[in-house]
């Protein structure tokens, strides 16, 4: 048997060597085996484009690698102007339908197949492009008119299943195809973004994120997965995880807002359980506070005397200096001894409160509403279409309805896990759009 040959990818993208579908398919299966690939793919097309005097199938290829690296307005640049043949139709149509022109993109794919591209994989790219133009019914025309061994294809089935999806609650369907379209190929990115999609919505985190971590290894790699790869790592608190995560969207594209909002929030949330500590020992303090000093035995005319001054609680006393106490009438030293004890056996001291003033939180109470504003508030938190990121939180803190939300404030929902200013600020507008605030606001 003769020896496999070691794939060059500098050289296959730099050279005058042939440069066709095989080709492309070896630059991605390199880069999924060791994402520092892309790397040398990056610097490799850089080359290539400073190269004088490019030769129209130079500029094909050049094209092509721009798309790969996420330079899709600079393909169609170069695209546009290359030699004409079916790879750079077709790639043509691939970078029009990543910058959402779905339009120019099947234009693209019909030269594309006239040029001689392979038949099955244009009508493919076609039901893509028309189910991403909203026209889900019309894709599956497509694809009902494919037969033979195609059919059994993981991206047919891909594409079947994302068209059902896009036409309506057909779960099961979506569900069959998408497992027949994995035991069809193991590593098809857009069929594993699609199985981990419908566990991350049905709560089935762990298998879930098994499936992303399946597809992020793939390339190119679906934003969507490396999104919510990102969230899920964050809900397991693996920042470091999720922020590799975000910066590999930002490697392709650096203006990309979400992602770079969210790589923000997962720095962030590194120490975000200092936090959490912090607030567990602040509520055990609350309850400590809270007790009433008729709890304890003291004696009469500590009790009087307290009473008297309006002390029901031990927050009271911590608001209350040793000079406040003593200026009341008939309480003298002994009562300020027994005092002091009391609050020592709860690690607490006259006056540590004085200046700050301890106090209980305010009842919301609502204002009274017409019937269209009791109905909204009681429609669930679903309806707003808040993000995964914020809508982990409602599902933590036990809000279903749009009242409940808007009886919190955003320090309290600042408080939950993962739940950064970003998500606070989408839940504001949110509720700014339904003229709702949360409270305090």
């Amino acid at each position: 048997m003769s020896p496999v040959l070691e794939f060059d990818l500098r050289q296959t993208v730099i050279s005058n060597s042939t440069f066709g579908p095989n080709e492309i398919k070896q630059i991605s299966q390199a880069i999924s085996s060791d994402y520092n690939n892309f790397r040398t793919l990056r610097d490799a097309t850089n080359e290539l484009a400073q190269q004088s005097g490019r030769t129209p199938a130079a500029s094909a290829r050049l094209g092509v690698c721009q798309f790969l690296i996420g330079r899709y307005t600079d393909a169609i640049q170069t695209l546009t102007s290359a030699d004409g043949g079916a790879l750079t139709h077709f790639y043509l149509g691939k970078a029009y339908l990543a910058l959402d022109k779905y339009a120019d993109a099947l234009k693209a794919y019909e030269s594309a197949e006239r040029a001689g591209y392979n038949k099955d994989d244009v009508n493919l790219a076609k039901a893509e492009a028309m189910r991403y133009n909203g026209d889900p019914a019309g894709a599956l025309k497509v694809l009902d008119g494919l037969s033979g061994a195609v059919e059994q294809t993981a991206e047919y089935l891909y594409q079947r299943s994302a068209a059902v999806a896009a036409m309506g609650d057909n779960r099961g369907e979506v569900i069959a195809l998408l497992e027949r379209a994995i035991d069809s190929d193991s590593t098809h990115a857009g069929v594993l973004f699609g199985l981990a999609l419908e566990n991350d919505r049905h709560g089935n985190d762990d298998y879930a994120r098994q499936l992303y971590e399946r597809a992020a290894k793939q390339f190119p790699t679906n934003v969507g997965t490396l999104l919510n790869l990102g969230l899920l790592y964050e809900d397991i608190e693996h920042f470091e995880r999720a922020k590799q995560c975000y910066l590999r969207i930002l490697d392709i594209f650096p203006g990309h807002e979400r992602a770079r909002l969210y790589f923000k929030d997962a720095d962030a949330s590194r120490d975000m359980y200092y936090d959490e500590e912090a607030r567990r020992r602040q509520d055990r303090l609350s309850q400590i506070l809270s007790v009433p000093v008729t709890d304890f035995e003291l004696s009469v005319r500590s009790r009087n005397c307290l009473q008297k001054m309006g002390i029901m609680t031990l927050g009271d006393l911590t608001e209350t200096t040793e000079q406040e106490l003593l200026s009341s009438k008939n309480f003298g030293e002994t009562s300020l001894v027994e005092i002091r004890e009391m609050l020592s056996s709860k690690g607490l001291e006259l006056g540590q409160f004085a200046s700050t003033k301890w106090q209980e939180e305010p009842v919301y109470e609502a204002n009274p509403m017409s019937d269209d504003e009791r109905a909204l508030l009681d429609r669930p938190i679903a309806d707003l279409n808040l993000s995964v990121r914020a809508r982990k939180c409602m599902v933590r803190l036990g809000l279903t309805t749009i009242g409940e939300l808007v009886r919190r404030t955003g320090d309290d929902l600042l408080e939950c896990k993962n739940f950064g200013v970003t998500s606070l600020n989408e839940v504001r507008e949110k509720l700014t759009a339904n003229s709702l605030k949360l409270r305090g606001d």
